[in-house]
C-alpha cells in the first residue's frame, strides 16, 4: 500500500538527514522524525479500526497529543494528551473545526493540501490553549486511507516547542553578543569603576581590558566638554534616566574622536543602581563623510564658495527673519563679460585662476555677514542681509565692480575683466529666494543689453534713488576736499542753549551745514546717514572737531568768551585712539577741554568695556559728556548709572507734543525726574513755543535749545547786523516767566 511505504521512506530520509546535522537543525529534524513515526503508527491503527470505529483515536492513550479530523478539518478524534496540551476535554473538542485552536497572531487559515502516497507534512504554528495562553507547536499532518487507498481522515501529531533559553544559555548568548558586537561597551559599578569592556572598546580606544578595568571612564576624557555637560553624563550613570548624545573622547594615543553614546543604569530587585553601561560608536568616519557630502552638495568645487542650493536656503531663512523684524535685504547677480573668450583663448586653467581671484576680490569688499556664492560658470551672487537702507545694495554693487578695474595677472598675462550686475531687494521685489534670484538675473541681463558695465535695480524707482545716493556720496567727497577753497561748501552753525534759571546763554551746539553749489542747502538728515554708511563720517567728524576748535580760538582772539561748544561724535569715531586725537586738536588750536562738550548717541552705551574706558579717559582730560536724543534708543538706568554722563538731552520728538500731548508730557517728566535723581543736567531740544518753555521750566528742566530763542547761526563775523556779534554771548535779562527780551536780536534772523 502506497501510504505506509511513503511514510516509511520519509522517516528513513529524516533519519539520514539527522545523521549529518547538529545543534538546532538536528533538534528540528528529530522532532519532525518523531511526528512522522507517530503518524505512521496512527495509520496502522486506523487501518485496523476504520471499519468498526469512525473516530479511531478517540480512545487512544498515546503519550503524544494526537488529533484526527475529517477531510474538511472537523475534529473526529481527541486523545488524553491533546486534552492536557490544550485544556479542552474530548467532548468540548469533537465536532469543532481545528482552527478553533488557532492563535490570533497566526496567519494559517486553511489546512495544507495532502495527497495519497505523500509523506507527513510538518508545520510550525501558533496555537491557543483554553485558558488563552498562546504557544508554539509542531504538527505533523498525514492522510488516513481505507483498504482501497482512498483518504478518509487526517491525523495530526503535535509536540509543544519550548520558548526561550535557559538562564545559562541566555548568559552565554548575551556574553557572546557583547563580545562580538561592533559597538564599544563599557560597564562600570556603582562607584564608577570600570568592571568590563568588550573587544570593540579595545579596538577603538586602544586600551586593553587589563588597562581599562579598575579605572574610571575619565581615561577617555578629552577636555572638550564643560562641567555642566559632564554632570549630565554622570547623572545618567547614577540612574537619572537614559542619555543619548555625542561625546568627544580621547584614545590611548592621545587622538580625539567623536562618539555616539548611549548611557543608562542597571538596578537590582530593590531598585538600587548597581552598574551603568555605556554603548558608543566611533563616528569620525561618518562625520567626515557627512562633511564631504555637504561640501559636494552645498559648495562650489573651484572657489569653495556656497553654490546656488545653499544660497537659496540662506536667503530663504534671511527673508523669514526679515519679515519678523521688518528689515531689508537684497541679491546682487554679477555676471562677467566675455569670459568664454578667456577660456577659449588662454585655456580653462587660466580661466579658473581668474575666477578664484575674482572671488577673493569680491570677498574683500563685503561684510562678514554678507554671503558670496558662485552659481554659474562666470556668475556670482551676493546676498546682503539686514541692511539699513535698500540703496546700500547699489553701494555694494559699485564696490564689487570697482574691484575688477585692475587687471588680473595670470601666467604673465594681464587679463582685464568687466561685469554687469542686477539687483533685486526684499521685501519690495519678492518674498522668496527663487523669485528674488530670477528677478536679479533678469535685471542683470537688462543691464548687459544696455551695453554698460554697471548695475541696475529691478525697480526703476530704486535705480533713480540709487543713482542719487551714489551722486550724493560723490558730491559729499568733493565738498570735503573743496572746503579749504575760496567758496567752501561745509560750515558750522551754532545754536545757543539758554539757562532756565537766569536766562543766560550757557552753551551752543555746533551743527554741520552743507551748501551744495547746485542744489543749495542739503539737510543733515540726508547726508549724515550717508556719511555713516560710507565711512565718510570719520573725515566729517575730524573736520567738525578742527573747525569748532578753530572757531573757539578765533572768538577768544577777538576778545569774546564763548560758553562751551557741544560737538556731536559718531560711534565710528569712538575708538581707543579718540583721546589722543582730541588732545592733538586741542593743543593745535590752544583750546581747553572744558571749552568743548562731547555729545554721543545712546547706541554707544551698548559698546561695553572699551567704550567705558574711552569715556573715562575723556572725562579725566576735562571733557563733559552729554547723551543726545535721549529716549529714542535703548538706554537703561543701569547704563546711565555706569557711564560718566553729565547731561541728558530730551529729544525734540518728545518736546513737540508738550504741554498738550499726555504721553509726551509723561515721558518728559520721567526723563527730568530720572536725571535729577542721577544728578545730571537736563537739556530740552526743539523748543519753539512759550507754552513748551513754561511747561519744561515747571518740570525742572535746566536748559532749553530751539527756534524760540534762535535758529542755528553762522560765525559772528558773517552776520549781517554787527550788533548781533556782541549780543550772541551776552547775558539775557531774567524776567518772571523768562520772557524773551525785545533786544534778543538773533531770534530767527533773516537769511539764516
Amino acid at each position: 500500500m502506497a501510504g505506509p511505504n511513503a511514510s516509511l521512506t520519509h522517516c528513513l530520509a529524516l533519519a539520514q538527514q539527522a545523521m549529518e546535522q547538529d545543534g538546532d537543525a538536528l533538534s528540528r529534524t528529530l522532532t519532525e522524525l518523531q511526528c512522522a513515526l507517530l503518524a505512521l503508527d496512527g495509520e496502522r491503527d486506523a487501518r485496523g479500526n476504520a471499519a468498526h470505529n469512525p473516530h479511531p483515536l478517540s480512545q487512544a492513550s498515546a503519550t503524544e497529543p494526537v488529533i484526527t479530523m475529517d477531510l474538511t478539518g472537523y475534529v473526529t478524534g481527541w486523545n488524553h494528551s491533546a486534552e492536557q496540551l490544550f485544556g479542552y476535554t474530548q467532548v468540548e473538542a469533537l465536532g469543532r473545526h481545528i482552527l478553533f485552536l488557532q492563535a490570533e497572531d497566526d496567519t494559517t487559515t486553511v489546512l495544507p493540501q495532502l495527497s495519497p502516497g505523500q509523506g507527513p507534512t510538518y508545520m510550525k504554528v501558533r496555537r491557543r490553549r483554553k485558558n488563552g495562553e498562546v504557544f508554539w507547536t509542531g504538527i505533523s499532518l498525514s492522510l488516513i486511507c481505507d483498504d482501497q487507498g482512498h483518504p478518509v481522515a487526517i491525523a495530526g501529531h503535535l509536540s509543544e516547542i519550548p520558548e526561550g533559553l535557559s538562564s545559562h544559555d541566555k548568559m552565554r548568548l548575551h556574553a557572546r553578543i557583547i563580545e562580538e558586537t561592533d559597538q564599544c561597551i563599557m560597564i562600570t559599578d556603582a562607584e564608577d569603576i570600570i568592571v568590563s569592556v568588550n573587544a570593540a572598546f579595545t579596538r577603538v580606544t586602544g586600551y586593553s581590558a587589563a588597562e581599562a578595568i579598575g579605572r574610571t571612564p575619565d581615561l577617555l576624557r578629552s577636555g572638550a566638554h564643560d562641567e555642566s555637560f559632564r554632570r549630565l553624563v554622570r547623572a545618567a550613570m547614577h540612574g537619572a534616566g537614559p542619555w543619548h548624545g555625542e561625546i568627544i573622547g580621547q584614545r590611548k594615543d592621545g587622538t580625539l574622536f567623536p562618539q555616539s553614546v548611549t548611557i543608562d543604569a542597571v538596578r537590582d530587585d530593590a531598585g538600587n543602581v548597581t552598574h551603568a553601561f555605556s554603548m558608543f560608536t566611533d563616528i569620525s568616519g561618518d562625520k567626515q563623510a557627512a562633511e564631504q557630502i555637504e561640501r559636494l552638495v552645498n559648495y562650489d568645487n573651484l572657489t569653495g564658495l556656497p553654490n546656488g542650493r545653499l544660497l537659496n536656503q540662506l536667503v530663504g531663512q534671511a527673508i523669514a527673519t526679515s519679515a519678523r523684524h521688518q528689515g531689508y535685504g537684497g541679491l546682487i547677480v554679477v555676471d562677467l563679460n566675455r569670459f568664454t573668450a578667456i577660456n577659449e583663448g588662454l585655456g580653462h586653467g587660466v580661466g579658473d585662476a581668474v575666477l578664484c581671484e575674482v572671488a577673493k576680490r569680491f570677498r574683500s569688499v563685503l561684510r562678514d555677514a554678507d554671503v558670496l556664492s558662485r552659481t554659474g560658470s562666470d556668475e556670482f551672487v551676493v546676498a546682503l542681509f539686514d541692511i539699513q537702507k535698500r540703496e546700500h545694495c547699489g553701494t555694494v554693487a559699485e564696490k564689487l565692480l570697482a574691484t575688477l578695474r585692475l587687471p588680473f595677472e595670470v601666467d604673465a598675462n594681464d587679463i582685464y575683466v568687466s561685469a554687469c550686475a542686477g539687483i533685486a531687494v526684499y521685501p519690495e521685489d519678492a518674498l522668496n529666494a527663487p523669485t528674488l534670484l530670477r528677478l536679479a538675473d533678469v535685471t542683470m541681463k537688462r543691464c548687459r543689453q544696455q551695453g554698460e558695465c554697471n548695475y541696475l535695480f529691478y525697480s526703476p524707482e530704486m535705480n533713480e534713488r540709487a543713482k542719487e545716493h551714489i551722486k550724493l556720496e560723490s558730491d559729499l567727497r568733493r565738498a570735503l576736499n573743496a572746503n579749504g577753497a575760496d567758496l567752501p561748501q561745509l560750515a558750522l552753525h551754532y545754536q545757543p542753549k539758554v539757562s532756565l534759571r537766569n536766562g543766560r546763554i550757557v552753551g551752543a551746539e555746533a551743527l554741520l551745514r552743507w551748501a551744495h553749489p547746485e542744489h543749495g542747502p542739503i539737510s543733515p538728515v540726508r547726508f549724515i546717514p550717508l556719511a555713516e554708511e560710507t565711512g565718510l563720517i570719520l573725515e566729517l567728524g575730524a573736520w567738525v572737531l578742527e573747525e569748532a576748535c578753530r572757531q573757539i580760538s578765533h572768538w577768544k582772539t577777538a576778545g569774546l568768551t564763548p560758553p562751551p561748544i557741544a560737538v556731536n561724535l559718531s560711534a565710528r569715531q569712538f575708538d581707543r585712539d579718540l583721546p589722543l586725537r582730541m588732545q592733538q586738536v586741542l593743543e593745535h588750536h590752544g583750546v581747553g577741554a572744558d571749552e568743548l562738550k562731547l555729545e554721543i548717541t545712546e547706541s554707544l552705551l551698548m559698546g561695553g568695556t572699551d567704550v567705558m574706558l574711552v569715556m573715562n579717559e575723556l572725562v579725566a582730560m576735562g571733557f563733559a559728556l552729554a547723551l543726545d536724543d535721549f529716549g529714542t534708543g535703548f538706554s537703561s538706568l543701569s547704563y546711565l548709572r555706569r557711564y560718566p554722563i553729565s547731561t541728558l538731552k530730551i529729544d525734540r520728538s518728545f518736546v513737540v507734543g508738550v504741554p498738550h500731548e499726555e504721553n509726551d508730557c509723561a515721558i518728559a517728566r520721567a526723563i527730568v525726574t530720572m536725571g535729577q535723581q542721577l544728578h545730571q543736567e537736563i537739556v530740552a531740544e526743539g523748543v519753539e513755543t512759550p507754552e513748551q518753555m513754561h511747561f519744561l521750566r515747571e518740570l525742572g528742566c535746566d536748559q532749553l535749545q530751539g527756534y524760540l530763542f534762535s535758529a542755528p547761526l553762522g560765525p559772528p563775523w558773517s552776520w549781517r547786523q554787527p550788533r548781533r556779534c556782541g549780543l550772541a554771548w551776552r547775558n539775557l535779562s531774567a524776567r518772571p516767566g523768562l520772557e524773551v527780551p525785545e533786544t534778543w536780536a538773533v531770534r530767527r534772523p533773516a537769511g539764516s
